[in-house]
């Protein structure tokens, strides 16, 4: 029976990348049904994604791949399915009551397995969706320590993505690299401005006339990873922090939801501290 797949491949640009990639699927029987393709000229790399669909033999096709491509080129091949995450949160109900009532609704391409906080205030919300709750205090422990409760959690599912949908907590190096590049969070700035916490407050200090939001992949360094997806909204001079952090919700789901779509139809890759989106 012929299924769909996303392929992506990216390695050091030369002349009929295309052509090789486009004759290892059609010699395996492989139907293209998208597909695009990207040259970041400063560092010679390349960049493809497609949509395919046929009788596929994953292994084969990916062995192929690399033997043409060499050694350097990174090959994904997945079947387009519904990816796996887990969401943590910590007390705003915002962000991820959003993110359930799009999974409740179909218009999520997730399943929501669970979701893991270090606050029992939004359990109600989420029960309500019949959605695991994990409550994992951060009371009387060390950040290490704390984090290794979570990971017991999470490593009792098999997760494609972590969401952070507004959790406050600073993730450490030894967490992240257990999820490298599938770790998502929403930080309420339009960044590179306004790092770290309270960002509509640094705002309003600052007598800014936009405020913004930012989804981004997590790496080691604070609100620095590479940007998935951004928005903004005009403010004025009338707003107080706090009017700017309410009115930045709505802006915050936003571009959280288009970050997720992007991410769970396997649109994102990373290039160095950046993205390229398809």
């Amino acid at each position: 029976m012929n299924s769909s797949y996303i392929i992506k491949v990216d390695c050091p640009d030369e002349k009929g990348l295309v052509y090789k990639v486009s004759e290892v699927l059609y010699k395996n029987g492989v139907n293209i049904i998208t597909n695009r393709e990207f040259v970041d000229l400063e560092n010679r790399r390349f960049f493809f994604r497609a949509e395919v669909n046929g009788e596929v033999q994953v292994e084969e096709i990916k062995n192929e791949l690399q033997e043409k491509l060499g050694n350097d080129a990174n090959i994904y091949m997945s079947k387009r399915e519904k990816k796996n995450i887990v969401i943590l949160c910590t007390k705003e109900a915002h962000a991820l009551g959003d993110i359930l009532i799009k999974h409740y609704s179909g218009e999520l391409n997730a399943n929501i397995l669970a979701v893991v906080s270090n606050y029992e205030i939004l359990k109600p919300l989420v029960e309500k969706f019949d959605i695991p709750y994990h409550f994992i205090s951060h009371e009387g422990l060390s950040r290490v320590s704390h984090e290794e409760q979570i990971l017991k959690v999470l490593k009792s599912y098999e997760v494609d993505y972590i969401v952070l949908a507004k959790y406050m907590r600073i993730l450490t190096p030894e967490f992240v690299k257990n999820y490298t590049n599938h770790i998502i969070n929403i930080h309420h700035s339009f960044l590179p401005a306004f790092i770290g916490a309270n960002p509509y407050k640094q705002a309003y200090n600052r007598g800014v006339k936009i405020i913004g939001a930012t989804a981004h992949i997590v790496n080691d360094n604070l609100d620095e990873g590479p940007i998935i997806s951004q928005d903004i909204i005009r403010v004025d001079h009338t707003y107080s922090w706090k009017d700017m952090q309410c009115a930045g919700r709505n802006i915050e789901k936003s571009v959280l939801s288009n970050a997720l779509t992007l991410a769970f139809d396997d649109k994102i890759f990373i290039n160095g501290n950046k993205t390229i989106i398809f």
